[in-house]
Protein backbone atom coordinates (compact mmCIF):
# COMPACT_ATOMS: atom_id res chain seq x y z
CA UNK A 1 0.00 0.00 0.00
CA UNK A 2 1.79 3.12 -1.23
CA UNK A 3 1.44 6.26 0.83
CA UNK A 4 2.12 9.81 -0.42
CA UNK A 5 5.23 11.46 1.00
CA UNK A 6 3.27 14.31 2.54
CA UNK A 7 1.14 11.82 4.52
CA UNK A 8 4.26 10.15 5.91
CA UNK A 9 5.65 13.53 6.83
CA UNK A 10 2.44 14.47 8.61
CA UNK A 11 2.41 11.19 10.48
CA UNK A 12 5.91 11.85 11.73
CA UNK A 13 5.38 15.47 12.63
CA UNK A 14 6.01 15.75 16.34
CA UNK A 15 3.21 18.21 16.97
CA UNK A 16 0.68 16.18 15.08
CA UNK A 17 1.95 13.07 16.87
CA UNK A 18 1.48 14.69 20.28
CA UNK A 19 -2.07 15.75 19.41
CA UNK A 20 -2.87 12.30 18.09
CA UNK A 21 -1.53 10.60 21.23
CA UNK A 22 -3.50 13.07 23.34
CA UNK A 23 -6.73 12.22 21.48
CA UNK A 24 -6.14 8.49 21.88
CA UNK A 25 -5.45 9.14 25.56
CA UNK A 26 -8.81 10.92 25.85
CA UNK A 27 -10.53 7.89 24.30
CA UNK A 28 -8.85 5.58 26.82
CA UNK A 29 -9.54 7.96 29.70
CA UNK A 30 -13.24 8.21 28.88
CA UNK A 31 -13.44 4.43 28.61
CA UNK A 32 -11.60 3.73 31.87
CA UNK A 33 -12.39 6.67 34.17
CA UNK A 34 -14.56 4.71 36.57
CA UNK A 35 -14.76 5.98 40.15
CA UNK A 36 -11.94 4.83 42.41
CA UNK A 37 -11.60 2.11 43.52
CA UNK A 38 -12.25 0.11 40.37
CA UNK A 39 -12.95 -3.64 40.57
CA UNK A 40 -9.36 -4.85 40.97
CA UNK A 41 -7.75 -1.80 42.57
CA UNK A 42 -8.29 -2.74 46.23
CA UNK A 43 -6.70 -6.10 45.36
CA UNK A 44 -3.65 -4.83 43.45
CA UNK A 45 -3.05 -1.59 45.33
CA UNK A 46 -3.66 -3.23 48.69
CA UNK A 47 -0.93 -5.73 47.88
CA UNK A 48 1.36 -3.02 46.50
CA UNK A 49 0.96 -0.83 49.59
CA UNK A 50 1.53 -3.76 51.94
CA UNK A 51 4.59 -4.82 49.90
CA UNK A 52 6.34 -1.55 50.76
CA UNK A 53 4.70 -0.99 54.15
CA UNK A 54 4.31 -4.44 55.77
CA UNK A 55 2.82 -2.82 58.86
CA UNK A 56 -0.14 -1.53 56.84
CA UNK A 57 -3.12 -3.71 57.80
CA UNK A 58 -0.64 -6.41 58.76
CA UNK A 59 -3.17 -8.75 60.35
CA UNK A 60 -5.12 -9.31 57.11
CA UNK A 61 -5.26 -12.87 55.73
CA UNK A 62 -5.13 -11.95 52.04
CA UNK A 63 -2.35 -9.39 52.34
CA UNK A 64 -0.10 -11.97 53.99
CA UNK A 65 -0.42 -14.49 51.14
CA UNK A 66 2.18 -14.95 48.41
CA UNK A 67 2.80 -12.13 45.94
CA UNK A 68 2.27 -13.18 42.31
CA UNK A 69 2.84 -9.75 40.71
CA UNK A 70 6.04 -8.75 42.46
CA UNK A 71 7.36 -6.68 39.54
CA UNK A 72 4.32 -4.40 39.65
CA UNK A 73 4.45 -4.13 43.44
CA UNK A 74 8.18 -3.38 43.39
CA UNK A 75 8.27 -0.89 40.50
CA UNK A 76 5.06 0.96 41.26
CA UNK A 77 4.17 0.26 44.87
CA UNK A 78 6.86 2.52 46.32
CA UNK A 79 4.73 5.51 45.31
CA UNK A 80 2.36 4.46 48.09
CA UNK A 81 4.97 5.84 50.49
CA UNK A 82 4.26 9.29 49.03
CA UNK A 83 0.65 9.17 47.83
CA UNK A 84 -2.70 8.25 49.34
CA UNK A 85 -4.43 5.21 47.78
CA UNK A 86 -6.88 7.49 45.94
CA UNK A 87 -4.14 9.65 44.41
CA UNK A 88 -2.01 6.59 43.73
CA UNK A 89 -4.85 4.98 41.77
CA UNK A 90 -5.47 8.05 39.61
CA UNK A 91 -1.77 8.70 39.03
CA UNK A 92 -1.24 5.09 37.97
CA UNK A 93 -4.28 5.11 35.71
CA UNK A 94 -3.24 8.30 33.92
CA UNK A 95 0.33 7.03 33.49
CA UNK A 96 -0.95 3.73 32.10
CA UNK A 97 -3.35 5.44 29.66
CA UNK A 98 -0.60 7.77 28.41
CA UNK A 99 1.72 4.83 27.78
CA UNK A 100 -1.06 2.82 26.16
CA UNK A 101 -1.97 5.76 23.90
CA UNK A 102 1.65 6.20 22.85
CA UNK A 103 2.16 2.50 22.16
CA UNK A 104 -1.23 2.29 20.40
CA UNK A 105 -0.27 5.02 17.93
CA UNK A 106 3.07 3.32 17.23
CA UNK A 107 1.32 0.01 16.56
CA UNK A 108 -1.15 1.69 14.20
CA UNK A 109 1.53 3.58 12.28
CA UNK A 110 3.39 0.32 11.71
CA UNK A 111 0.34 -0.85 9.74
CA UNK A 112 -1.04 2.42 8.40
CA UNK A 113 1.35 5.40 8.31
CA UNK A 114 -1.39 7.98 7.99
CA UNK A 115 -2.41 10.57 10.60
CA UNK A 116 -5.52 10.38 12.78
CA UNK A 117 -6.51 6.82 11.97
CA UNK A 118 -5.11 5.68 15.34
CA UNK A 119 -7.82 7.79 17.03
CA UNK A 120 -10.58 6.10 15.05
CA UNK A 121 -9.10 2.65 15.64
CA UNK A 122 -8.81 3.37 19.38
CA UNK A 123 -12.51 4.27 19.58
CA UNK A 124 -13.49 1.14 17.64
CA UNK A 125 -11.17 -0.98 19.76
CA UNK A 126 -12.59 0.13 23.11
CA UNK A 127 -16.12 -0.29 21.75
CA UNK A 128 -15.62 -3.91 20.65
CA UNK A 129 -13.48 -4.88 23.64
CA UNK A 130 -16.11 -3.48 25.99
CA UNK A 131 -19.22 -4.83 24.29
CA UNK A 132 -18.09 -8.08 22.65
CA UNK A 133 -15.65 -9.75 25.06
CA UNK A 134 -16.31 -13.36 25.92
CA UNK A 135 -14.49 -13.94 29.19
CA UNK A 136 -14.57 -10.54 30.88
CA UNK A 137 -11.07 -9.37 29.97
CA UNK A 138 -10.34 -5.65 29.92
CA UNK A 139 -7.46 -3.24 29.40
CA UNK A 140 -9.01 -0.08 30.85
CA UNK A 141 -10.47 -1.33 34.12
CA UNK A 142 -8.43 0.48 36.74
CA UNK A 143 -4.79 0.38 37.80
CA UNK A 144 -3.23 -3.07 37.82
CA UNK A 145 -0.22 -4.96 36.51
CA UNK A 146 -1.66 -5.98 33.17
CA UNK A 147 -2.09 -2.36 32.03
CA UNK A 148 1.69 -1.96 31.93
CA UNK A 149 2.04 -5.44 30.41
CA UNK A 150 -0.27 -4.49 27.54
CA UNK A 151 1.87 -1.41 26.81
CA UNK A 152 4.79 -3.76 26.19
CA UNK A 153 2.57 -6.18 24.23
CA UNK A 154 1.48 -3.34 21.91
CA UNK A 155 5.14 -2.39 21.39
CA UNK A 156 5.99 -6.04 20.79
CA UNK A 157 3.23 -6.27 18.18
CA UNK A 158 4.60 -3.14 16.51
CA UNK A 159 8.01 -4.81 16.32
CA UNK A 160 6.41 -7.97 14.91
CA UNK A 161 4.60 -5.97 12.23
CA UNK A 162 7.92 -4.35 11.27
CA UNK A 163 9.61 -7.79 11.12
CA UNK A 164 11.95 -6.93 14.01
CA UNK A 165 11.67 -10.26 15.76
CA UNK A 166 14.55 -9.89 18.18
CA UNK A 167 12.84 -6.84 19.62
CA UNK A 168 9.56 -8.81 19.78
CA UNK A 169 10.98 -11.40 22.17
CA UNK A 170 12.63 -8.82 24.41
CA UNK A 171 9.50 -6.67 24.70
CA UNK A 172 7.18 -9.61 25.32
CA UNK A 173 9.62 -10.98 27.89
CA UNK A 174 9.44 -7.65 29.70
CA UNK A 175 5.64 -7.81 29.49
CA UNK A 176 5.79 -11.22 31.17
CA UNK A 177 7.72 -9.69 34.04
CA UNK A 178 4.75 -7.43 34.80
CA UNK A 179 2.04 -10.00 34.10
CA UNK A 180 3.24 -13.49 33.34
CA UNK A 181 0.03 -14.61 31.62
CA UNK A 182 -0.47 -11.52 29.43
CA UNK A 183 3.16 -11.52 28.37
CA UNK A 184 3.52 -15.30 28.30
CA UNK A 185 0.53 -15.87 26.05
CA UNK A 186 1.72 -13.02 23.81
CA UNK A 187 5.03 -14.88 23.41
CA UNK A 188 3.10 -18.02 22.42
CA UNK A 189 0.99 -16.07 19.91
CA UNK A 190 4.09 -14.44 18.42
CA UNK A 191 5.60 -17.92 18.05
CA UNK A 192 2.45 -19.16 16.34
CA UNK A 193 2.53 -16.11 14.08
CA UNK A 194 6.13 -16.83 13.09
CA UNK A 195 5.21 -20.43 12.26
CA UNK A 196 2.18 -19.38 10.19
CA UNK A 197 4.21 -16.79 8.32
CA UNK A 198 7.01 -19.27 7.67
CA UNK A 199 4.69 -22.04 6.45
CA UNK A 200 2.06 -20.07 4.56
CA UNK A 201 4.23 -18.04 2.23
CA UNK A 202 2.29 -16.12 -0.41
CA UNK A 203 2.98 -13.49 -3.00
CA UNK A 204 2.90 -10.19 -1.15
CA UNK A 205 4.21 -6.71 -1.83
CA UNK A 206 7.25 -7.19 0.42
CA UNK A 207 10.26 -9.43 0.04
CA UNK A 208 11.37 -9.24 3.68
CA UNK A 209 12.37 -12.63 5.00
CA UNK A 210 11.64 -14.04 8.41
CA UNK A 211 14.64 -14.54 10.69
CA UNK A 212 15.70 -18.09 11.43
CA UNK A 213 15.22 -19.64 14.88
CA UNK A 214 18.98 -19.67 15.43
CA UNK A 215 19.31 -15.99 14.61
CA UNK A 216 16.58 -15.21 17.16
CA UNK A 217 18.02 -17.44 19.88
CA UNK A 218 19.94 -14.69 21.78
CA UNK A 219 16.83 -12.49 21.86
CA UNK A 220 14.67 -15.44 22.93
CA UNK A 221 17.07 -16.10 25.80
CA UNK A 222 17.14 -12.39 26.63
CA UNK A 223 13.34 -12.27 26.69
CA UNK A 224 13.30 -15.31 28.96
CA UNK A 225 15.70 -13.60 31.36
CA UNK A 226 13.57 -10.44 31.34
CA UNK A 227 10.49 -12.53 32.15
CA UNK A 228 12.02 -14.13 35.24
CA UNK A 229 10.84 -11.47 37.74
CA UNK A 230 7.28 -12.44 36.78
CA UNK A 231 7.84 -16.09 35.99
CA UNK A 232 9.75 -17.16 39.10
CA UNK A 233 7.22 -15.92 41.71
CA UNK A 234 4.41 -17.56 39.74
CA UNK A 235 6.33 -20.82 39.38
CA UNK A 236 7.22 -20.88 43.09
CA UNK A 237 3.63 -20.50 44.31
CA UNK A 238 2.95 -24.21 44.67
CA UNK A 239 6.42 -25.67 45.10
CA UNK A 240 6.31 -28.49 47.65
CA UNK A 241 2.51 -28.40 47.94
CA UNK A 242 0.68 -31.74 47.94
CA UNK A 243 -0.96 -32.66 44.63
CA UNK A 244 -4.40 -33.00 46.24
CA UNK A 245 -4.17 -29.49 47.64
CA UNK A 246 -3.19 -28.13 44.21
CA UNK A 247 -6.04 -30.05 42.57
CA UNK A 248 -8.57 -28.68 45.06
CA UNK A 249 -7.20 -25.15 44.58
CA UNK A 250 -7.52 -25.51 40.80
CA UNK A 251 -11.13 -26.66 41.18
CA UNK A 252 -11.97 -23.71 43.43
CA UNK A 253 -10.22 -21.23 41.14
CA UNK A 254 -11.71 -22.46 37.86
CA UNK A 255 -15.18 -23.76 38.73
CA UNK A 256 -16.12 -21.84 41.89
CA UNK A 257 -14.51 -18.41 41.92
CA UNK A 258 -13.49 -17.45 38.38
CA UNK A 259 -15.63 -19.62 36.13
CA UNK A 260 -16.81 -16.52 34.22
CA UNK A 261 -13.21 -15.96 33.10
CA UNK A 262 -11.91 -19.50 32.80
CA UNK A 263 -14.55 -22.17 32.15
CA UNK A 264 -16.18 -21.96 28.70
CA UNK A 265 -18.99 -24.22 29.89
CA UNK A 266 -19.92 -21.61 32.53
CA UNK A 267 -19.46 -18.45 30.48
CA UNK A 268 -22.88 -16.96 29.60
CA UNK A 269 -24.10 -18.16 26.19
CA UNK A 270 -24.75 -14.65 24.94
CA UNK A 271 -21.13 -13.73 25.63
CA UNK A 272 -19.94 -16.69 23.55
CA UNK A 273 -22.33 -15.83 20.71
CA UNK A 274 -21.30 -12.18 20.50
CA UNK A 275 -17.60 -13.03 20.58
CA UNK A 276 -18.11 -15.69 17.90
CA UNK A 277 -19.76 -13.00 15.77
CA UNK A 278 -16.68 -10.85 16.36
CA UNK A 279 -14.44 -13.66 15.14
CA UNK A 280 -16.56 -14.01 11.99
CA UNK A 281 -16.26 -10.26 11.43
CA UNK A 282 -12.49 -10.53 11.83
CA UNK A 283 -12.32 -13.28 9.21
CA UNK A 284 -14.36 -11.17 6.77
CA UNK A 285 -12.28 -8.03 7.31
CA UNK A 286 -9.00 -9.94 7.09
CA UNK A 287 -10.09 -11.49 3.78
CA UNK A 288 -10.86 -8.03 2.36
CA UNK A 289 -7.73 -6.32 3.71
CA UNK A 290 -4.97 -5.10 1.39
CA UNK A 291 -2.38 -7.80 0.69
CA UNK A 292 0.58 -6.21 2.41
CA UNK A 293 3.14 -7.83 4.64
CA UNK A 294 2.52 -5.62 7.68
CA UNK A 295 -1.17 -6.52 7.78
CA UNK A 296 -0.35 -10.16 7.19
CA UNK A 297 1.91 -10.27 10.24
CA UNK A 298 -0.69 -8.57 12.43
CA UNK A 299 -3.36 -10.99 11.23
CA UNK A 300 -1.12 -13.95 12.05
CA UNK A 301 -0.75 -12.73 15.64
CA UNK A 302 -4.52 -12.22 15.97
CA UNK A 303 -5.17 -15.70 14.58
CA UNK A 304 -2.76 -17.05 17.19
CA UNK A 305 -4.97 -15.64 19.97
CA UNK A 306 -8.01 -17.25 18.32
CA UNK A 307 -6.21 -20.61 18.31
CA UNK A 308 -5.47 -20.25 22.02
CA UNK A 309 -9.13 -19.52 22.71
CA UNK A 310 -10.17 -22.53 20.63
CA UNK A 311 -7.81 -24.76 22.61
CA UNK A 312 -9.38 -23.38 25.79
CA UNK A 313 -12.84 -24.31 24.52
CA UNK A 314 -11.67 -27.86 23.77
CA UNK A 315 -10.17 -28.17 27.25
CA UNK A 316 -13.43 -26.89 28.72
CA UNK A 317 -15.40 -29.54 26.82
CA UNK A 318 -13.01 -32.25 28.01
CA UNK A 319 -13.65 -30.96 31.54
CA UNK A 320 -17.15 -32.45 31.36
CA UNK A 321 -15.51 -35.87 31.68
CA UNK A 322 -12.19 -34.99 33.32
CA UNK A 323 -12.74 -31.87 35.43
CA UNK A 324 -9.57 -32.15 37.51
CA UNK A 325 -6.98 -32.20 34.69
CA UNK A 326 -9.06 -29.66 32.76
CA UNK A 327 -9.01 -27.28 35.73
CA UNK A 328 -5.22 -27.61 35.94
CA UNK A 329 -5.06 -26.19 32.40
CA UNK A 330 -8.01 -23.81 32.36
CA UNK A 331 -6.56 -21.79 35.24
CA UNK A 332 -4.13 -20.23 32.75
CA UNK A 333 -6.73 -17.89 31.16
CA UNK A 334 -6.84 -19.22 27.60
CA UNK A 335 -9.29 -16.49 26.52
CA UNK A 336 -7.46 -13.51 27.98
CA UNK A 337 -5.58 -12.35 24.89
CA UNK A 338 -8.34 -13.11 22.39
CA UNK A 339 -10.76 -10.86 24.29
CA UNK A 340 -8.35 -7.96 23.68
CA UNK A 341 -6.45 -8.77 20.50
CA UNK A 342 -9.38 -9.82 18.29
CA UNK A 343 -11.07 -6.40 18.76
CA UNK A 344 -7.64 -4.80 18.26
CA UNK A 345 -7.13 -6.66 15.01
CA UNK A 346 -10.55 -5.73 13.67
CA UNK A 347 -10.06 -2.06 14.59
CA UNK A 348 -6.58 -1.70 13.10
CA UNK A 349 -7.10 -3.82 9.99
CA UNK A 350 -10.54 -2.28 9.49
CA UNK A 351 -9.00 1.21 9.48
CA UNK A 352 -6.43 0.02 6.94
CA UNK A 353 -9.32 -1.18 4.77
CA UNK A 354 -11.03 2.22 5.12
CA UNK A 355 -7.81 4.03 4.15
CA UNK A 356 -7.39 1.77 1.12
CA UNK A 357 -10.99 2.38 0.07
CA UNK A 358 -10.51 6.15 0.40
CA UNK A 359 -7.56 5.89 -1.97
CA UNK A 360 -9.02 3.45 -4.49
CA UNK A 361 -12.79 4.07 -4.25
CA UNK A 362 -13.38 7.40 -2.46
CA UNK A 363 -17.21 7.23 -2.27
CA UNK A 364 -17.10 3.79 -0.62
CA UNK A 365 -14.25 4.91 1.60
CA UNK A 366 -16.21 7.91 2.85
CA UNK A 367 -19.20 5.70 3.66
CA UNK A 368 -17.02 3.25 5.59
CA UNK A 369 -15.24 6.08 7.38
CA UNK A 370 -18.58 7.61 8.37
CA UNK A 371 -19.87 4.29 9.71
CA UNK A 372 -16.71 3.75 11.76
CA UNK A 373 -16.77 7.31 13.08
CA UNK A 374 -20.44 7.06 14.10
CA UNK A 375 -19.80 3.78 15.97
CA UNK A 376 -16.78 5.24 17.76
CA UNK A 377 -18.46 8.54 18.64
CA UNK A 378 -21.62 6.85 19.94
CA UNK A 379 -19.64 4.50 22.15
CA UNK A 380 -17.13 7.00 23.52
CA UNK A 381 -19.77 9.73 23.72
CA UNK A 382 -22.04 7.45 25.74
CA UNK A 383 -19.30 6.87 28.28
CA UNK A 384 -18.39 10.58 28.29
CA UNK A 385 -21.98 11.37 29.25
CA UNK A 386 -21.89 8.71 31.98
CA UNK A 387 -18.72 10.26 33.43
CA UNK A 388 -20.68 13.44 34.19
CA UNK A 389 -22.67 11.67 36.89
CA UNK A 390 -21.46 10.54 40.30
CA UNK A 391 -21.82 6.78 40.61
CA UNK A 392 -20.63 4.26 43.21
CA UNK A 393 -17.31 2.58 42.44
CA UNK A 394 -17.78 -0.69 40.58
CA UNK A 395 -15.61 -2.35 43.22
CA UNK A 396 -18.33 -1.77 45.77
CA UNK A 397 -20.90 -4.59 45.65
CA UNK A 398 -22.52 -3.63 48.93
CA UNK A 399 -26.13 -2.56 49.39
CA UNK A 400 -26.52 1.22 49.93
CA UNK A 401 -23.02 2.42 49.07
CA UNK A 402 -23.17 5.73 51.02
CA UNK A 403 -24.14 3.87 54.20
CA UNK A 404 -21.44 1.26 53.61
CA UNK A 405 -18.74 3.87 53.09
CA UNK A 406 -19.96 5.81 56.14
CA UNK A 407 -19.73 2.81 58.46
CA UNK A 408 -16.26 1.95 57.16
CA UNK A 409 -15.02 5.50 57.63
CA UNK A 410 -16.42 5.53 61.17
CA UNK A 411 -14.25 2.48 61.85
CA UNK A 412 -11.20 4.14 60.29
CA UNK A 413 -11.67 7.25 62.44
CA UNK A 414 -12.35 5.38 65.69
CA UNK A 415 -9.18 5.56 67.78
CA UNK A 416 -10.59 3.02 70.24
CA UNK A 417 -10.46 0.34 67.52
CA UNK A 418 -6.91 -0.94 67.24
CA UNK A 419 -5.30 -0.72 63.76
CA UNK A 420 -4.79 -4.50 63.86
CA UNK A 421 -8.32 -5.31 65.09
CA UNK A 422 -9.69 -8.10 62.89
CA UNK A 423 -13.18 -7.86 61.36
CA UNK A 424 -15.77 -10.28 60.10
CA UNK A 425 -17.25 -8.60 57.04
CA UNK A 426 -19.95 -9.33 54.44
CA UNK A 427 -18.94 -11.74 51.70
CA UNK A 428 -18.82 -9.04 48.98
CA UNK A 429 -17.01 -6.46 51.09
CA UNK A 430 -13.97 -6.00 48.83
CA UNK A 431 -13.73 -2.27 49.63
CA UNK A 432 -13.67 -2.72 53.41
CA UNK A 433 -9.90 -2.32 53.77
CA UNK A 434 -9.91 0.57 51.31
CA UNK A 435 -12.27 2.63 53.47
CA UNK A 436 -11.90 1.17 56.98
CA UNK A 437 -8.13 0.62 56.96
CA UNK A 438 -8.57 -2.52 59.07
CA UNK A 439 -7.90 -6.22 58.37
CA UNK A 440 -10.68 -8.70 57.67
CA UNK A 441 -10.99 -12.46 57.94
CA UNK A 442 -11.96 -13.05 54.29
CA UNK A 443 -13.96 -11.64 51.39
CA UNK A 444 -15.08 -13.06 48.04
CA UNK A 445 -12.96 -10.90 45.74
CA UNK A 446 -9.55 -11.32 47.31
CA UNK A 447 -8.65 -14.86 46.38
CA UNK A 448 -4.98 -15.72 47.00
CA UNK A 449 -2.83 -17.13 44.21
CA UNK A 450 -0.95 -19.95 45.95
CA UNK A 451 -2.75 -23.28 46.36
CA UNK A 452 -2.52 -23.64 50.15
CA UNK A 453 -3.83 -20.14 50.82
CA UNK A 454 -6.49 -20.58 48.13
CA UNK A 455 -7.80 -23.72 49.83
CA UNK A 456 -7.80 -21.90 53.17
CA UNK A 457 -9.63 -18.96 51.56
CA UNK A 458 -12.34 -21.31 50.26
CA UNK A 459 -12.65 -23.00 53.64
CA UNK A 460 -13.20 -19.63 55.29
CA UNK A 461 -15.72 -18.50 52.66
CA UNK A 462 -17.79 -21.68 53.08
CA UNK A 463 -17.44 -21.79 56.84
CA UNK A 464 -18.51 -18.18 57.38
CA UNK A 465 -20.94 -17.47 54.56
CA UNK A 466 -22.38 -20.73 53.19
CA UNK A 467 -25.95 -21.73 54.05
CA UNK A 468 -25.56 -25.40 53.15
CA UNK A 469 -28.25 -25.10 50.47
CA UNK A 470 -27.58 -26.64 47.04
CA UNK A 471 -29.67 -24.04 45.20
CA UNK A 472 -27.18 -21.45 43.80
CA UNK A 473 -29.60 -18.64 44.67
CA UNK A 474 -29.69 -19.74 48.31
CA UNK A 475 -26.07 -20.81 48.64
CA UNK A 476 -24.86 -17.82 50.68
CA UNK A 477 -26.19 -15.91 53.69
CA UNK A 478 -27.15 -12.47 52.45
CA UNK A 479 -26.14 -11.05 55.84
CA UNK A 480 -24.00 -12.31 58.69
CA UNK A 481 -26.74 -11.26 61.09
CA UNK A 482 -28.89 -14.16 59.88
CA UNK A 483 -26.52 -16.57 61.61
CA UNK A 484 -27.40 -15.26 65.06
CA UNK A 485 -25.28 -13.91 67.94
CA UNK A 486 -23.87 -17.20 69.20
CA UNK A 487 -22.76 -18.31 65.75
CA UNK A 488 -21.13 -14.94 65.09
CA UNK A 489 -19.28 -15.07 68.40
CA UNK A 490 -18.17 -18.62 67.64
CA UNK A 491 -16.80 -17.58 64.23
CA UNK A 492 -15.10 -14.61 65.87
CA UNK A 493 -13.33 -16.85 68.39
CA UNK A 494 -12.36 -19.34 65.65
CA UNK A 495 -10.66 -16.75 63.46
CA UNK A 496 -9.61 -14.24 66.08
CA UNK A 497 -12.07 -11.58 64.88
CA UNK A 498 -12.70 -8.70 67.27
CA UNK A 499 -15.65 -7.11 65.47
CA UNK A 500 -18.30 -7.89 62.87
CA UNK A 501 -19.83 -5.57 60.27
CA UNK A 502 -23.25 -6.57 58.99
CA UNK A 503 -26.65 -5.27 58.01
CA UNK A 504 -28.44 -3.76 60.99
CA UNK A 505 -31.52 -5.93 60.42
CA UNK A 506 -32.16 -8.27 62.06
CA UNK A 507 -30.64 -6.59 65.11
CA UNK A 508 -28.59 -8.90 67.32
CA UNK A 509 -28.18 -8.80 71.12
CA UNK A 510 -24.49 -7.92 70.84
CA UNK A 511 -22.57 -4.81 71.89
CA UNK A 512 -22.97 -2.11 69.23
CA UNK A 513 -19.92 -0.01 68.41
CA UNK A 514 -21.23 1.95 65.42
CA UNK A 515 -24.60 2.09 63.72
CA UNK A 516 -26.17 3.82 60.73
CA UNK A 517 -29.27 3.37 58.61
CA UNK A 518 -28.07 0.12 56.99
CA UNK A 519 -25.04 -1.26 58.82
CA UNK A 520 -23.90 -2.01 62.32
CA UNK A 521 -20.54 -2.84 63.90
CA UNK A 522 -20.74 -5.42 66.69
CA UNK A 523 -18.07 -6.04 69.33
CA UNK A 524 -17.31 -9.77 69.44
CA UNK A 525 -14.59 -9.66 72.07
CA UNK A 526 -15.05 -11.67 75.21
CA UNK A 527 -16.28 -9.53 78.07
CA UNK A 528 -17.37 -6.66 75.84
CA UNK A 529 -20.36 -4.99 77.47
CA UNK A 530 -23.43 -3.55 75.84
CA UNK A 531 -23.14 0.13 75.03
CA UNK A 532 -26.11 2.42 75.60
Amino acid sequence: MNTPVNENAAANNKYQAAIEVALVFVVFLVQGAWPVPEVNEPYYLGKAINYWSPGWIENDFFLQTADSHATFYFTFGWLSLLLTPLVLAWFGRVLTWILLAWSWRRLNLAVLPRPWFSVLSAALFVCMADRCHMAGEWVFGGLEAKGFAFVLVFLGMEALIKNRWNRVWLLLGAASAFHVLVGGWAVVCAGLAWIMLAVCRRDVDSSEKLPTPMSMLPALLGGFVLSLPGLLPAAALNVGVHDRVVALANHVYVYERLSHHLSPMQIPTQFIVRFSALVVLAVVIFSLAPRVEALRRLQAFVIGTMLLALIGVVIGIIGNWAPEPAAALLRFYWFRLADVIVPLGIAVVGCACIAEALRERPPLGRVLLSIGAVIGVLHVGGYAKERLYITPPRACRMYDFPAWRHICERIAEDETISPDALFLTPRMSQTFKWYAQRPEVVNWKEIPQDAEAMVEWWRRIEDIHATGESDPLLRWHYTLARQGPERLKHIGRKYGADYAVTLNSPRLPLPVVHLNRRYVVYDLREGAGDLP
